[in-house]
C-alpha cells in the first residue's frame, strides 16, 4: 500500500451519529405524533374499560348494590364533565392551530423562511397537538361506555377509571397549553430565534474531527475511480462517516467526498473519488449519504451563518428597516466565527482505528465563512451606522483571536467597509461616527 494511505494521528474521537432519514422525516411532519398518541390512548382506554368492568363485576358478586348505586350517581355527574371536556377540546385545538399559523407567518415574513423549520420541528408543539387530539378521542370513547340503566342491579360497566383518566388528560392538556404558548412566544422573539440558530450551529462545530498532530492533508494523488450519485436530486444533508470509513478500510482505499454538505447534487454527478484502488461495489456504499429538500445543521458549518445573514439582510431591507435585529445577528456571527478561528477548516480527515486516513471530507474554509458572514450584510450596512459600528467591532475582536494566517479576509472586509462608508457618508463627522467600533452598534 502506498505511503500516503497511512497518516498517524491522535486517538480516534467518537464520530457524529449518522442522520437517520426516517427520523428526519418524522421530525419534519406533524402526522406521526398525533396518530401515535391517538392509537396509544385507544389502547389505554381498552385497559381502563376492562378495569371498570372488573370493578363492577366484583361489586355485583359481593352483592354491594349500595356502592354500585353511589357509583352510578357519580357516573352521571362524570358524564356531564366528560361531555363538556369533549366540546372544549375542539376549541383548544383550533386555538393552538391558529397560534401556530400566525407564528409561522410572522417568522417567515420578518426573519427568514428558513426558521420555519424551528416551528415545524418543535417538540412542544407536536406534543400539544398530540395530547389535545388524544384527549378529544378519549372523551368520545368514554361517552360510549356510559350505561343508560338506572337500577344498580342491571349495571354492567361504569366508566370510573376512564373518567379519572379523562380528567388526568385534561390536566396534562392545560399544562401543555401553557408550555406551548410560552414556547411559541419565545420563538416569535428574534433574540431567541437567533440564539437557537447559534446553538444548533455550534453542534456542527463539535462534530468536527480533532486536528492531527502536525497535520497536513495527505498527498492522495490522482483518483483511481469515481462513484456517481445515485438516487433523487436534492441537498446533500449527511454522510455516514463511520460506514464510509469501514468500507474504505475494508477495500484498502481512501474515499474523498466531492460535494460539500449543503450542496445540491444531481444523479450521475461525481459523489466520491476513490484513491489507491478500485471503487467499492455499489452495495457497500448504499445508505452512506442522505439527500433531502433543504439543508440541516447536521455536519453543515455554513447553514447557521446563512440563516444569520438572511435575518440581517431581511432586517436591513427598506420594508422592515430594523438595524437592531441585524446587530443581534452580527453578534452571533462573530461568536460563531470566533469559535472557528483556530479550528482546522477546508478539509476534515476521518481515520480508522489504526489512525489511517480513510475519508477526506471538504468543509468550508475560513475565508469562505468570513465572506458568508459579512459580505452581503456589509453591502446593506451603508446608511446604518449602528450596523457598520457593530461590524467593525466584531472584525476587531476576530483580529485579536485569529492567527496571522487568517487575518487577511478580516482586514479585507474592514477596509472594504471603510471605503464604502467614506463614499456614502455626506461629511467627515458622519464618517467618523459610522466607523467608530461599538459592540452595541449605537449604545
Amino acid at each position: 500500500m502506498s505511503d500516503w494511505l497511512v497518516t498517524q494521528g491522535p486517538p480516534v474521537r467518537r464520530r457524529p451519529r449518522a442522520l437517520s432519514p426516517l427520523r428526519e422525516h418524522l421530525r419534519d411532519t406533524f402526522w406521526f405524533a398525533p396518530t401515535a398518541a391517538m392509537v396509544a390512548v385507544f389502547v389505554v382506554w381498552l385497559a381502563a374499560q376492562a378495569l371498570d368492568t372488573a370493578i363492577v363485576d366484583a361489586l355485583r358478586d359481593d352483592g354491594d348494590y349500595e356502592t354500585l348505586d353511589e357509583l352510578l350517581r357519580f357516573a352521571q355527574d362524570a358524564k356531564a364533565v366528560v361531555s363538556a371536556v369533549g366540546s372544549a377540546m375542539m376549541t383548544f385545538i383550533g386555538v393552538v392551530f391558529s397560534i401556530s399559523l400566525v407564528a409561522v407567518q410572522m417568522a417567515s415574513g420578518q426573519f427568514t423562511p428558513r426558521v420555519v423549520r424551528l416551528f415545524v420541528r418543535s417538540r412542544i408543539t407536536k406534543a400539544t397537538f398530540a395530547v389535545f387530539l388524544a384527549t378529544f378521542v378519549l372523551t368520545l370513547l368514554v361517552l360510549t361506555a356510559f350505561d343508560t340503566v338506572d337500577d344498580p342491579r342491571d349495571v354492567t360497566t361504569l366508566p370510573l377509571v376512564q373518567s379519572i383518566l379523562t380528567l388526568g388528560m385534561v390536566a396534562l392538556s392545560l399544562l401543555l397549553f401553557v408550555l406551548y404558548v410560552n414556547s411559541t412566544l419565545r420563538l416569535m422573539r428574534i433574540s431567541h430565534v437567533i440564539a437557537r440558530i447559534a446553538t444548533e450551529s455550534f453542534g456542527a462545530i463539535s462534530s468536527m474531527p480533532p486536528p492531527a498532530s502536525g497535520a497536513e492533508i495527505p498527498e492522495l494523488g490522482s483518483a483511481t475511480a469515481w462513484v456517481p450519485h445515485e438516487g433523487r436530486a436534492g441537498v446533500l444533508r449527511d454522510v455516514h462517516i463511520a460506514r464510509l470509513v469501514r468500507v474504505a478500510r475494508r477495500h484498502g482505499v481512501v474515499l474523498r467526498l466531492i460535494p460539500r454538505i449543503g450542496d445540491f447534487v444531481v444523479p450521475g454527478t461525481p459523489l466520491l473519488a476513490v484513491h489507491g484502488g478500485a471503487a467499492p461495489p455499489p452495495g457497500a456504499l448504499r445508505y452512506t449519504t442522505s439527500v433531502g429538500v433543504e439543508r440541516t445543521y447536521h455536519q453543515d458549518l455554513g447553514f447557521g451563518l446563512r440563516q444569520l445573514c438572511d435575518i440581517a439582510l431581511r432586517a436591513l431591507s427598506p420594508a422592515i428597516n430594523d438595524p437592531t435585529t441585524a446587530v443581534q445577528a452580527l453578534d452571533r456571527t462573530v461568536q460563531f466565527l470566533a469559535a472557528l478561528t483556530r479550528q482546522p477548516l477546508d478539509v476534515a480527515l476521518h481515520r480508522d482505528r489504526g489512525g489511517s486516513v480513510r475519508l477526506v471530507q471538504p468543509v468550508p474554509g475560513w475565508t469562505e465563512l468570513v465572506d458568508l458572514g459579512f459580505t452581503e450584510v456589509r453591502g446593506f450596512a451603508l446608511g446604518s451606522p449602528q450596523v457598520s459600528r457593530r461590524m467593525l467591532a466584531g472584525l476587531d475582536d476576530l483580529l485579536l483571536l485569529a492567527p496571522p494566517d487568517r487575518r487577511e479576509p478580516l482586514l479585507r472586509h474592514r477596509e472594504l467597509l471603510r471605503q464604502a462608508v467614506d463614499e456614502s457618508a455626506p461629511n467627515a463627522t458622519d464618517r467618523a461616527f459610522a466607523l467608530h467600533p461599538d459592540r452595541q452598534g449605537i449604545g
